[in-house]
C-alpha cells in the first residue's frame, strides 16, 4: 500500500473513502463538502467513544466517522488502533483509496500513528495460498492519504518506512521453517546490503567453529542446515554518536534439541527467529531513513534439532569469550547463540548493545501479550530503549538484575550453566547469563517471547507481529538526535 500526505481537502484527493475522527465532547469541525457527518452524531447513529464507527455516503464517496474518545488520552498508539479499525471497515466496503482527515490540533506522531496502524493492519501473509492474487487481492485497499492543514509529509513518509520494515519482519517470521532456513535469512541480509549499500559478512559452520564460537556452533550440531553468522554494517559519512550494536536471535526452528519440546504448539517454533527478523529489517529501515548513526547488526541464524550429533545435557562448550558453559537443557539454546553474537558485536566495535530474542516462555506468564521484558546494565541506556519502545507503541517493562541471580548460573563442572533446573526467575537468570558476555558496554536485552506473535493488537492480531523492529529504529533516531545536540 502506498501512503502519502497532502494539504488538499479530503474530497479533493480522489479517495473513494474518507475517515474523519471526532473526540468526546466535540463536534465535527465542519461538514466536509456536504457530507452530513454532524447529523450522524446528532441522530445517535454515530458515537464519539473510542473505536466507534458510523458510515454515510455523499457526493459518490463513503464517509467513515470514527470515534476517538477523549482528546487528552489520544496519542500515537490510539491513532494506530483507530486507524486499524477504520481500515477494517473500509476493506469490508471494498475501498481502494482511503483518506484520513488528520484531527485538528494533534501532533505529528498522531499522523504517523494513522499511517502505521493502517499499513500494519493491511498486512497479509499469503505466499503459500493457492488463490493469492485473485479477486480478493484486486479489491484490497491500495492507497492511504493523510490530509492535514499543514505539511505532515515527513512524519507520514517515515511512518511508512517503519511500518514497511515491521511488515517485512513479519514476512520472515511467518515463513515456514523449511522455506526460511538460516541460509535463506542470510540471503535476505545480502539482498538488503546490495540494495542499500551496506557491508555484509556471512560466516558458515566451519568459520563459526574456527572463530572459537563453541556455544553457537554447539547449537548448530544437530541440524544439517548450515548455521549463519550474519554481520551488517551501516556507516554513513555524517554519522555521530556511539556505534549501535544490534544483536538478534534467529533460531529458524527450535525443537528444543535433545530436551525436546512438547508437540502441542511446536509449529509456532518457526517464530524463534523473531529477534533476528526485527534486527535485520530495522537495520534496513535505519539505512532507508539515512539516519546519521553507525550500526553493527549481528544475527545468529541456526536450527535447534535433535540428532546423533546434537548437544546433550551435561556437555560443556567454550564460548568465543573463553567462558565455559555446561549444558543443562538444550532447549536453552538462544542464550548460547547470543553469547557468541554479543561477543562478536563488541569485537566489531559496538559501543551500545541491544539484543532481541524470543528467549524465555516465562515472559508470557508474567506479561501476557502486552509487554516485552527489558533488562539492562546501564540506567540511562535502559531509559533510552524504554522510551523508544513507548514511541513505537511496543511496551517494555524493565525487570531487575541482581548478583543473587548471577550466582544461580555458576557451574559445578564449567564456569557457568545455561539453565537452572529449579526454573526460578527463568527470564532474569537468562538475562544474567547474557550479561556475562557484554563486558563494560552499556547493554539492553529485550525478551520478546510474549509479544513476538499472536499479539492481539488491532493492527497485529495473529501471526508474526514484527515486534521491536520499530523500537530499534526509534533507538537509532534517539542516538543520532542526542549526539547532534
Amino acid at each position: 500500500m502506498q501512503a502519502r500526505a497532502t494539504t488538499d481537502a479530503p474530497a479533493a484527493t480522489g479517495a473513494d473513502t474518507i475517515a474523519v475522527g471526532v473526540f468526546e465532547g466535540e463536534d465535527v469541525a465542519h461538514d466536509l463538502e456536504g457530507a452530513p457527518l454532524q447529523a450522524l452524531l446528532e441522530s445517535g447513529e454515530a458515537r464519539r467513544g473510542f473505536k466507534k464507527l458510523a458510515l454515510t455516503h455523499a457526493d459518490g464517496r463513503r464517509w467513515l466517522l470514527v470515534g476517538l474518545g477523549a482528546r487528552d488520552a489520544f496519542d500515537a498508539e490510539r491513532a494506530r488502533v483507530a486507524a486499524a479499525v477504520a481500515h477494517g471497515r473500509a476493506s469490508e466496503l471494498g475501498a481502494r483509496s482511503l483518506c484520513w482527515e488528520l484531527p485538528h490540533h494533534v501532533p505529528d506522531p498522531v499522523a504517523a500513528g494513522l499511517v502505521e496502524g493502517t499499513l500494519l493492519a493491511a498486512y497479509r501473509y499469503d505466499a503459500f495460498k493457492s488463490d493469492a492474487g485473485g479477486d480478493e487481492d484486486d479489491a484490497r485497499l491500495g492507497e492511504l492519504i493523510v490530509s492535514a492543514h499543514h505539511d505532515v509529509s515527513a512524519a507520514v513518509d517515515r511512518a511508512a518506512v517503519l511500518a514497511g520494515a515491521a511488515n517485512a519482519a513479519r514476512d520472515l517470521q511467518n515463513a515456514p521453517a523449511n522455506e526460511l532456513t538460516p541460509s535463506r535469512l542470510a540471503q535476505r541480509a545480502r539482498d538488503i546490503a546490495t540494495e542499500l549499500g551496506l557491508a555484509c559478512e556471512v560466516l558458515g559452520r566451519e568459520q563459526i567453529l574456527y572463530s572459537g564460537m563453541g556455544a553457537f556452533s554447539g547449537v548448530a550440531q544437530g541440524s544439517e542446515q548450515e548455521p549463519q553468522l550474519i554481520t551488517l554494517r551501516y556507516a554513513p559519512e555524517d554519522a555521530v554518536g556511539p556505534v549501535l550494536g544490534l544483536v538478534g536471535k534467529a533460531v529458524t526452528f527450535d525443537s528444543g534439541g535433545i530436551s525436546i519440546k512438547p508437540g502441542s504448539g511446536m509449529s509456532n517454533m518457526k517464530f524463534d527467529m523473531s529477534g533476528g527478523a526485527a534486527v535485520l529489517e530495522a537495520t534496513a529501515a535505519i539505512a532507508r531513513l539515512k539516519l546519521p548513526v553507525r550500526v553493527i547488526s549481528v544475527i545468529g541464524a541456526v536450527e535447534n534439532l535433535p540428532s546423533g550429533r546434537a548437544l546433550k545435557p551435561g556437555d560443556i562448550v567454550r564460548a568465543r569469550s573463553g567462558t565455559t558453559i555446561e549444558i543443562i537443557n538444550t532447549d536453552a539454546e538462544g542464550r548460547l547463540v547470543l553469547a557468541d553474537c554479543l561477543t562478536h558485536a563488541r569485537e566489531q566495535g559496538a559501543e551500545r548493545l541491544i539484543d532481541v530474542a524470543t528467549l524465555t516462555g516465562a515472559m508470557t506468564v508474567v506479561f501476557g501479550s502486552v509487554y516485552a521484558g527489558l533488562f539492562a546494565s546501564d540506567d540511562a541506556w535502559a531509559d533510552t530503549v524504554r522510551e523508544a519502545g513507548e514511541r513505537a507503541g511496543e511496551e517494555l517493562w524493565r525487570l531487575p538484575l541482581h548478583p543473587d541471580y548471577a550466582e544461580a548460573i555458576k557451574g559445578r563442572y564449567a564456569d557457568i550453566v545455561n539453565a537452572v533446573e529449579d526454573r526460578k526467575a527463568g527470564s532474569i537468570v537468562a538475562a544474567e547469563f547474557l550479561k556475562r558476555f557484554t563486558g563494560d558496554v552499556p547493554w539492553a536485552h529485550l525478551d520478546i517471547a510474549a509479544v513476538g506473535w499472536d499479539r492481539g493488537r488491532a493492527y497485529a492480531a495473529k501471526g508474526g507481529s514484527g515486534f521491536a523492529t520499530r523500537t530499534l529504529v526509534e533507538v537509532a533516531t534517539a542516538l543520532a538526535e542526542n549526539a547532534a545536540r
